[in-house]
């Protein structure tokens, strides 16, 4: 029977190719010559920023998110504190990624899957769902509404497909 996976993963090359160029256009930027901003990867799925003002840290957040799209991460599934937090001289923002689905997230894929009265089969295995079904269209009808779905508030990708 066909199977496909529903994960939420993070391409860690792509995400560290953004931070890079982002520190590329930040050297670029008028308006941050001679200010102390940096952009920094810290952990699998986080970008740290600090900057001196407040204003310039949500600046660089803007600077980091278009990079982040630019590369194919989306960046609006980003957790971003409300407040940076200040020490001495700089203001810290953290952007967090989400990585693997969340339990109520899956929960949800799966209420979604069995209401739209596709023929097919979806368990939850860890940080993933497997979705069986006895047709390819089935399972291609399956990804088709779920990417088309508002519900998720996070981004999907579907692999591991096989006959």
């Amino acid at each position: 029977m066909p199977t496909f996976d529903i994960v939420s993963e993070i391409d860690k090359p792509e995400m560290k190719n953004a931070v890079d160029n982002a520190n590329r256009e930040l050297a670029t930027r008028f308006d941050f010559r001679g200010v102390n901003a940096s952009i920094e990867l810290t952990g699998e799925d986080t970008i740290t920023l600090k900057c001196e003002s407040d204003f310039q840290v949500r600046q660089l957040q803007d600077i980091a998110a278009n990079n982040c799209i630019k590369r194919g991460i989306n960046a609006g599934y980003a957790d971003v504190e409300d407040n940076p937090i200040h020490t001495g001289k700089t203001f810290t923002l953290n952007m967090k990624f989400k990585n693997g689905l969340e339990s109520a997230t899956a929960k949800l894929i799966v209420k979604l899957i069995k209401e739209s009265g596709i023929k097919v089969k979806a368990n939850i295995q860890g940080d993933k769902v497997r979705v069986e079904g006895k047709k390819r269209d089935d399972l291609q009808a399956v990804m088709a509404m779920l990417r088309e779905n508002k519900k998720i508030e996070q981004d999907l990708q579907f692999n591991n497909m096989r006959d």
